[in-house]
């Protein structure tokens, strides 16, 4: 018998898990809705989206599927190392072995919308834009959905339905509605909390074209400050280059940057590279951007019943400062996929496993997330020397010596659970440490 699959969000692990079900011997038909507009159609925005790196993680989930990698990397840039530049000039530069792929969220969920369509027609896959949920039914299994107003029109409303379901994804990211709706279950517990970090997105032209500056390919280009500010900028296929730029929330120098004067001044004091390649209309753009802070969520469990399964963000968003929100996103769908596999499809035995076998690794992945990278100046240094004699051990004596965290974080076949598990004293320093500084600030 088909299953009938609602999938809340049509973000990246939405989208691929769509993929991965579909492919299942017509096993499911599946309903994809999603709040917003069709990204396709819509004009790029430069606030809802960001750069984000696919690292192993990453890539072997799109690599299952014929093609996706593929097209994922022809829209994409491998990084092979990351240059640390210091406020005069001097940088440290770290390597890698295999390149991580950096793109932007808005076009790697194109991408795989894109492929998804192309491979499946509606008789097992529809997918509706502008579409809202307002309310789950867990013990009918239903689901009511409100179809919104297309931005082209002044009508206030448009009509609300019902819809049964056999299986409910939750893919609607950090705040998401399904899992807002599971707060009021039994044994059910989610705690939320926002990063003490807030940020805000760069987009530069092509900085090849601004004599004096060297910004190399292939390289993930960061600065830090001494008062926690820290920026990571990425080049992308169109020869521009992008990033974000962190900072305190509770306290910190960007909310005063009012006009393009301002941001100017405040670029060219910390971070002269960028200020030469910066545009006055970006700089004016910038000024205007709002703030943004990250939402974590850390649940008990990721399911409900046989019917529910929380993934991606909604079950288990974590600070973006190592690079792995989308990579665990992406990660548990193979996870899910593995399940089905092992229980024959048997949905009740599936997603109470993939909650038993999900959980450990997550609330780690927050720790490593949280306190992987140190504020201290002091400890960074240390950072950068542990992680560089970490790679020459662990070459030299691969079963004596852990990988150093952030190869182990980026490969495929360790557990965020056995990273944390090896690393756990230097979690504790950068915590105590972080802790302290965010606590003064």
């Amino acid at each position: 018998m088909v299953k009938k699959v609602a999938i809340i969000g049509a973000g990246p692990s939405g989208v691929l898990l769509a993929h991965y079900l579909l492919r299942r011997d017509e096993k499911y038909q599946i309903d994809i809705y999603e709040r917003r507009s069709d990204p396709r159609t819509v004009n790029f925005s430069k606030i809802r989206t960001f750069p984000i790196s696919l690292c192993e993680r990453g890539t072997n989930a799109l690599r299952q599927i014929p093609g996706l990698e593929e097209a994922v990397k022809a829209v994409s840039v491998e990084m092979t190392g990351t240059i640390f530049h210091g406020k005069k000039g001097k940088t440290q530069v770290t390597s890698r072995k295999k390149p991580l792929v950096t793109l932007d969220r808005t076009n790697l969920a194109n991408v795989l919308l894109e492929k998804l369509l192309e491979n499946y027609d509606h008789t097992r896959l529809n997918v509706h834009f502008k579409h809202q949920c307002l309310q789950v039914d867990f013990a009918a299994k239903k689901l009511k959905l409100q179809k919104l107003k297309p931005e082209t029109t002044s009508q206030e409303i448009e009509s609300e339905f019902t819809i049964n379901y056999d299986l409910l994804i939750g893919a609607d990211g950090a705040r998401s509605v399904v899992r807002e709706h599971l707060v009021n279950t039994e044994v059910f517990e989610c705690q939320q909390n926002y990063v003490p970090n807030a940020y805000k997105s760069i987009f530069l032209p092509n900085p090849d074209q601004t004599p004096g500056i060297d910004l190399q390919k292939n390289k993930i280009h960061t600065w830090r400050l001494s008062n926690g500010v820290a920026m990571l900028m990425l080049h992308q296929p169109d020869e521009t280059i992008s990033g974000v730029i962190h900072f305190p929330y509770a306290k910190n120098p960007i909310a005063e940057l009012k006009n393009a004067e301002k941001v100017t001044e405040f670029f060219h004091e910390n971070f002269p590279e960028i200020a030469q390649i910066m545009p006055e209309y970006e700089a004016e753009a910038f000024s205007q951007r709002p703030i943004s802070q990250v939402l974590t969520v850390r649940c008990n469990r990721y399911h409900y019943g046989d019917s529910v399964l929380l993934i991606g963000d909604a079950a288990h968003a974590v600070s973006p400062s190592i690079g792995q929100g989308c990579n665990s996103a992406l990660e548990d769908v193979v996870v899910l996929d593995k399940l089905l596999d092992e229980y024959a499809d048997n949905l009740a035995l599936t997603l109470e496993n993939y909650s038993i076998i999900r959980q450990p690794d997550a609330f780690a992945l927050r720790e490593l997330s949280d306190y992987c990278f140190p504020t201290s100046k002091k400890l960074f240094t240390e950072f950068i020397i542990r992680n560089s004699l970490g790679k020459i051990l662990h070459q030299i004596f691969p079963k004596t010596f852990f990988p150093p965290i952030f190869d182990a974080v980026f490969a495929a076949d360790i557990s965020y659970k056995e990273i944390l598990h090896k690393n756990q004293n230097w979690i504790s320093r950068v915590k105590k440490s972080n802790d302290q500084f965010f606590a003064n600030n």
